[in-house]
Formats: C-alpha cells, sequence, structure tokens
C-alpha cells in the first residue's frame, strides 16, 4: 500500500483532532495500523494476509457527554477523507441521492475531492436516504457524518 507523507499527516491530525486512540487502515492484504499514545504517536505499518476487498476505516463511536441530546434514528455514512463534498459529479447534473430516495449497495452517493482525487463514495448496504447532513461543495473532515440513512 501506498500512502505519501501528506496523507499519513491527514490520518494524524485526524486521530488527534477527532480524539481517535487507534485507527486502522486496510487494502487488500495490507494493513495500517495508528496508534496514539501520551504526547506523541506511534505509526505502525506491517502487512497481514486479509482477504481481498474496498478499503475499510474504522473508528470507535463517539462516547457521549454529560447532556446528551437523542439523536434521530437511523445510521450515518461518513467521509473516509479530508476533502471537498460534492452531492454531483458535475454542478449542473443532478444528485447523486436525495432525501427520501433508495438507494442500492454499490451505488454511488457523493464524492469526496481528496488531494485533488474525486472519490466516489459508494454505499455498502442498501437503504433509504433520510437526510444530507452536509452543503455541496463544503469541506469535510474524517468521520463527518455526510447521509443519515435507514438500512434495508
Amino acid at each position: 500500500m501506498e500512502i505519501d507523507l501528506d496523507q499519513l499527516r491527514e490520518l494524524m491530525k485526524a486521530l488527534q483532532e477527532f480524539d481517535v486512540d487507534e485507527l486502522k487502515l486496510e487494502r487488500g492484504d495490507e494493513k495500517i495500523v495508528m496508534k496514539r499514545g501520551g504526547v506523541q504517536g506511534t505509526v505502525m505499518a506491517a502487512p497481514y494476509p486479509m482477504a481481498p476487498g474496498p478499503a475499510t476505516i474504522a473508528a470507535p463511536a463517539p462516547m457521549p457527554g454529560p447532556s446528551v441530546t437523542p439523536e434521530p434514528p437511523g445510521d450515518y455514512i461518513t467521509s473516509p477523507f479530508v476533502g471537498t463534498f460534492y452531492r454531483s459529479p458535475k454542478p449542473e447534473s443532478p444528485a447523486f441521492v436525495d432525501a427520501g430516495q433508495d438507494f442500492a449497495a454499490g451505488q454511488t452517493l457523493c464524492i469526496v475531492e481528496a488531494m485533488k482525487l474525486m472519490n466516489e463514495i459508494e454505499a455498502e448496504f442498501s437503504g433509504t436516504v433520510l437526510e444530507v447532513l452536509v452543503e455541496n461543495g463544503k469541506p469535510v473532515e474524517y468521520g463527518d457524518r455526510l447521509f443519515r440513512v435507514e438500512k434495508k
């Protein structure tokens, strides 16, 4: 897995910014594990035999604070990158999905532009879009909620 220094810095920044202690990035048979410890973070990279498949990034669920407002029902699709959120492939094109619309596993839901690359974000499951949470053309951070959805 090739990862450049800028990507590594963005991942390390995300660890600190979202108060995440550990981040795992898996692609094919390679795995990168980043752990925060004390003042400095450590980065470990080692290939492990893994089942081939798309890249997955896992982050722990946020811990609720003392005064928690109940969240609306549904699941969330989050940004796997720091970048710019786009609802359609071109400004004049219709949005990939809108609130109230059903989507299928593998269907493109949006684009997140990261480091001048247009990354199509595909659904990992079928469902219905309950709410679009980000405005078109707005910056997003790693882990930002893009859509509130109902799985089917």
